[in-house]
């Protein structure tokens, strides 16, 4: 699965456009990286449990976003964007969208 951010794709022409696709995620943040969040706040420097966290919601995202543009006959997807949302307290969702295409050389 060919995917860009851009509404083209190099070298590629798009020959049908499919439709939005998405895939997404939603994560609670636990309490024993709560805690650790704290300290790190107060001492400075990254918290990597959250980077984990949210680098794991991103690939989770993507990877349901190509299942959908698979289902749906693409083999790429342009215009890629991600966005996140708080759902309830200590809750965020993480999603990906983009528009799925057929391409050919």
């Amino acid at each position: 699965m060919l995917i860009s951010t851009k509404d083209t794709i190099d070298g590629k022409e798009i020959i049908r456009h499919i439709g939005m696709v998405k895939g997404n995620t939603i994560r609670a943040r636990h309490i024993g990286r709560d805690i650790m969040a704290i300290i790190r706040n107060i001492v400075g420097g990254e918290i990597s449990d959250y980077t984990k966290m949210m680098a794991e919601s991103r690939e989770q995202a993507l990877d349901r976003m190509i299942e959908d543009a698979q289902s749906k006959g693409a083999n790429a997807i342009v215009g890629v964007r991600f966005a996140t949302s708080m759902v309830m307290q200590n809750a965020a969702e993480f999603m990906a969208y983009g528009t799925a295409v057929e391409v050919k050389d």
